[in-house]
């Protein structure tokens, strides 16, 4: 089984800010595969499902994302999960908007959410990190993060987002090298339509 997590504060008020693009993420996630409905465990929100023929917890921490890491632990104890199958989508200010890295284990980088992870179920799982751009000098970061994606943002967010749930499933069977190669190889595809 793998469990994958999308980080994100809950609550209306923070919907399409960018620390909520890995609640953004499990949510095209859930749409796109066949999840149960969303359940209250472990202080989130857990569905189930199967993609591509992996067992999934889905798991949308309701802590905020200072706490992340309770929720996971929880969920990761309850199911008796390896950490190398833990799965994170989160923000990451250092990636540009509408692009992606990936890395299994290091460090935090800054990220409240992930540093609250680390704590709780050490760090060598996988972190999937969608780029939401870096704020303008002098702006504060943390009302950078919990804005809202401007209009021309959010549509190429969603672009993105749904590119990661059509190439998901190389990432279980292949980890992040073969989702990043997979990924950019459909991203070039899709261009040479459009």
């Amino acid at each position: 089984m793998f469990l994958v997590v999308g980080l994100g504060n809950p609550g209306s008020e923070y919907k399409n800010s960018r620390h909520n693009i890995g609640f953004m993420a499990a949510d095209e996630l859930y749409r796109r595969y066949n999840f149960s409905q969303w359940r209250k465990r472990f202080n989130g929100e857990t569905a189930e499902g199967v993609i591509d023929g992996q067992k999934i917890l889905l798991l949308k921490p309701q802590t905020y994302m200072n706490n992340s890491g309770q929720s996971v632990f929880a969920a990761q104890s309850f199911y008796k999960i390896p950490v190398q199958n833990i799965i994170v989508l989160h923000d990451d200010m250092d990636c540009p908007i509408g692009k992606l890295k990936g890395k299994t284990g290091g460090g935090a980088g800054g990220h409240n959410g992930l540093k609250s992870i680390d704590e709780h179920c050490t760090s060598g799982y996988t972190r999937v990190r969608i780029g939401v751009g870096h704020p303008l000098h002098g702006e504060q970061v943390i009302n950078w993060i919990i804005a809202n994606f401007p209009k021309e943002d959010l549509e190429k967010i969603q672009v993105l987002i749904s590119d990661i749930a059509e190439i998901f499933p190389f990432i279980l069977s292949g980890g992040v090298p073969e989702f990043t190669s997979r990924l950019a190889v459909y991203q070039q595809k899709k261009s040479k339509k459009e």
